[in-house]
């Protein structure tokens, strides 16, 4: 009780000197509107959006929409459901150990200044703002006809993976970077050596700001559309396997909503979607916890 009372007092002296700080400083008060400001619009604008689709898309939910055939009748998402759950998942088994060992080369073993780096920072982050069509583009020309996989789930995924690499890449580099240099030489001290201070000491402290890349990403592989047009098809069905053709969620419901026949299952499969993709987050988020304690 002594100490709630105690920290209660502190929190009223120091929200105090806040306000008068404030009152002496007219800018100061000015910042803290805009920001307050800001922070409840974007949360307004979310909740908005969100409550939206809910209540458009819950009452068209059916048991039809789920089952394992698509028709004309029934417009079922599950196929979509499936290729959407096959593409992340070869996605990040591609791109996420290929980002996590680039960023842990850039940060742990590459020479310090090296122009190499600066380049490689470079390209990652311009490859980060290149629209998705392009990389659609790219998939279709490379993927489909170079290699000849034709529109498949692997094509698709490929595609993805060379899409969300530079992000998780620089995420993952962020994130190591901020772990603190005494974190090292402590291991060092120890008599541990670099794989091993890397791996058991560097990886598992930077993991918070890896799962954020990495969950980043998902949310890209799930929301695409262009790229996926391009490389994996639009094919309503199970694929038999990854050189199948198949849709996910998101071309399935972007392709159902443009024909204007059934845009209300549209809505549902927006519903879908959202759950999918706070599922996902949530599994990445207790997948990292346990990393983090083993």
């Amino acid at each position: 009780m002594t100490e709630n009372i105690i920290a209660q007092k502190i929190n009223g002296i120091t929200r105090a000197q806040k306000i008068k700080s404030y009152r002496r400083d007219p800018l100061s008060l000015v910042l803290l509107f805009i920001v307050n400001f800001s922070s409840i619009l974007t949360i307004a604008v979310l909740v908005f959006i969100i409550g939206f689709i809910l209540v458009r898309g819950i009452p068209n939910l059916s048991p039809k929409l789920f089952e394992l055939k698509y028709t004309t009748e029934n417009v079922s998402l599950f196929p979509a459901l499936v290729n959407t759950l096959i593409i992340v998942v070869v996605s990040l088994i591609i791109a996420v150990p290929l980002g996590i060992f680039s960023a842990v080369y850039l940060t742990e073993y590459a020479k310090k200044g090296s122009q190499l780096v600066k380049v490689i920072r470079i390209t990652a982050e311009t490859l980060s703002g290149i629209p998705s069509i392009i990389y659609g583009l790219f998939g279709m020309l490379f993927f489909v006809i170079a290699l000849k996989m034709g529109y498949s789930i692997l094509s698709g995924a490929l595609t993805l993976a060379i899409m969300i690499l530079p992000l998780i890449m620089r995420t993952t580099e962020e994130a190591l970077l901020a772990v603190p240099i005494s974190y090292r030489e402590g291991s060092y001290g120890l008599g541990a050596g670099k794989m091993r201070t890397v791996f058991k000491i560097v990886l598992p402290s930077a993991m918070p700001g890896i799962l954020a890349g990495v969950i980043l990403g998902i949310g890209r592989i799930v929301g695409e559309t262009a790229a996926l047009i391009y490389t994996a098809g639009s094919v309503a069905a199970i694929p038999k396997s990854l050189k199948s053709s198949g849709r996910t969620l998101a071309v399935h419901m972007y392709a159902i909503s443009t024909e204007g026949i059934y845009v209300n299952e549209a809505y549902a499969t927006a519903v879908v979607l959202i759950v999918v993709v706070v599922i996902i987050n949530w599994l990445s988020t207790i997948s990292a916890r346990k990393l983090t304690k083993g």
